[in-house]
């Protein structure tokens, strides 16, 4: 596919592509959609985390329209950086072509934190606070990468 040069592409790849990838690629593209062209992708695919929607609904970034994805469903991008969000997705993260640069940023994952709690505002800020460092993660960028 044809890149456009004037923008960073960036994959951002976890297991499920559920939630962390969900809220690095909403982040990207409201944050740093002037510099960056952001995806999000999975290894596997678990269908959006309505929690995840609902933290970053609150903050006014609307992911609700994404929907899980695997890799393979992104056809042929010629990505700058694939960023895995989560342990798993950097242990199976195939190989990329060419000048693709893989690196690792792991995020709590907030479906495993929020298990241990009871209330619905609990379990949220677990969502919020992995919401929140995805995105002064996100602020860094692109100078993070270089």
């Amino acid at each position: 596919m044809q890149k456009n040069h004037t923008k960073l592409t960036i994959l951002f790849l976890c297991t499920g592509n559920s939630c962390r990838s969900q809220m690095a690629e909403g982040w990207a593209r409201h944050l740093k959609g002037d510099v960056i062209e952001a995806y999000s992708a999975g290894i596997e695919t678990h269908g959006l985390n309505p929690y995840a929607v609902k933290v970053m609904t609150e903050v006014g970034v609307d992911i609700s329209t994404h929907k899980s994805k695997l890799l393979s469903e992104l056809g042929n991008i010629d990505f700058d950086y694939v960023i895995t969000v989560c342990g798993h997705a950097n242990e199976s993260c195939p190989l990329f072509p060419g000048k693709t640069k893989v690196i690792h940023i792991g995020f709590d994952d907030p479906p495993k934190l929020a298990d241990k709690f009871n209330s619905e505002e609990d379990k949220l800020n677990c969502y919020r606070r992995v919401r929140d460092e995805i995105r002064r993660f996100v602020l860094a960028l692109p100078k993070k990468l270089k």
